[in-house]
């Protein structure tokens, strides 16, 4: 147990199957969020309406880009997200023991602030 104030790293690991029955309203839902997210068109390599075409070509990419990891501790005094990983794949889960370095996913995005699409400050 940890008693005095000094900040602790800690990583937390998870897996989450989900199964999608509305693809339009993923689709939906990632397109508003990235309509609406704070993003200089002007650095990235793309625009926004080819970004919106990327998320409505693969309701993976959608979902992933919409799934907010931050959340799992946003209510917790005294515990900051910093960052991690979230990313989506199609077929069967892989050895949980690998990791995401392991396997190259169908797409990948760091979570780390939630204007940019990259995760990069």
């Amino acid at each position: 147990m940890v008693e005095d104030s000094t900040p602790v790293t800690v990583h937390v690991y998870c897996r989450v199957e989900v199964t999608i029955t509305e693809a339009a309203a993923v689709i939906d839902h990632a397109v508003a969020d990235l309509r609406a997210a704070d993003i200089d068109w002007s650095t990235e390599e793309d625009d926004l309406d080819a970004a919106a075409d990327e998320l409505r070509a693969d309701v993976t990419t959608a979902l992933e880009s919409v799934v907010d990891i931050s959340r799992v501790v946003e209510s917790i005094p005294g515990v900051e997200f910093r960052g991690g990983h979230c990313w989506a794949e199609h077929g069967p889960a892989r050895d949980p023991y690998r990791g995401p370095g392991s396997v190259t996913p169908t797409a990948r995005m760091v979570v780390a602030d939630r204007g940019r699409r990259d995760g990069t400050p």
